[in-house]
């Protein structure tokens, strides 16, 4: 039924982590840049109800399923993707690949101190890891050009972009053409966690596709976002066979 499935719109690809970093290292050797994103089932909801946010999506070159819903999606279609592929986890591969091969990063987003702290963390597990430069994701419209400037002027081969969802997706996609870099793949809080802010679901939860639970349990003020998963599951049963490609 081809390499992606039709998820309300937004085509996500029957992708796994090992293959997705391969295509991302790629990607780092060819003319141009690349974007990839990682949507839940909160941010096809969202996308459901927007079609620009819904575009900037399927702009990408690689969509992946970030959360079990999404999965579950696929499966409920008849499309079924093999697994997860959050975001979290791919950048965790993709640095062990970085650093093997030379290849650099540039971290961008969240709170101030964050980037940098997050840098050290990195650098503990990955010390010849080329990690080129670091910036916050509070800015005004002169700092954000400063921030252009400098990806540019550090030239990384891949940024990992956390702004949050929408806005890391919007960022990337109205200023690649801007950037001297490779990849932009947008993360969320995936700063948080490499600096320790914010800690994974345990093992248990991850596997038995219940981290949002985890989230949740830890974040309750997320219940009322948490409210588009059940809708998510409906729309998907009701509406999902209409997109099919």
């Amino acid at each position: 039924m081809g390499n992606k499935v039709n998820i309300l719109g937004v085509k996500v690809d029957k992708v796994n982590i090992p293959s997705v970093v391969r295509k991302i290292m790629k990607f780092i050797d060819c003319e141009g840049n690349r974007v990839v994103y990682t949507p839940n089932s909160e941010m096809i909801m969202q996308a459901y109800r927007n079609d620009d946010f819904k575009n900037v999506l399927n702009s990408a070159d690689i969509v992946t399923a970030d959360g079990i819903g999404v999965v579950y999606a696929s499966k409920i279609l008849k499309n079924p993707i093999s697994e997860r592929c959050s975001g979290y986890d791919i950048a965790c591969e993709l640095l062990k690949h970085l650093e093997k091969s030379g290849k650099s990063v540039y971290l961008f987003g969240s709170k101030p101190g964050v980037p940098e702290t997050a840098k050290v963390n990195i650098i503990k597990k990955h010390p010849k890891l080329n990690v080129v430069g670091v910036s916050n994701g509070y800015f005004d419209e002169k700092r954000e050009q400063e921030i252009i400037n400098d990806i540019n002027e550090k030239n990384p081969d891949v940024v990992f972009v956390c702004l949050g969802v929408p806005k890391q997706e919007y960022w990337i996609y109205n200023h690649k053409n801007q950037l001297n870099a490779k990849v932009f793949i947008g993360l969320g809080g995936t700063l948080d966690v490499f600096a320790g802010n914010v800690k994974r679901a345990p093992d248990i939860y991850i596997k038995l596709g219940l981290e949002w639970l985890y989230r949740l349990i830890k974040e309750p003020k997320r219940f009322i976002r948490m409210l588009d998963l059940p809708k998510f599951a409906m729309t998907v049963i009701l509406k999902g066979k209409k997109y099919e490609q």
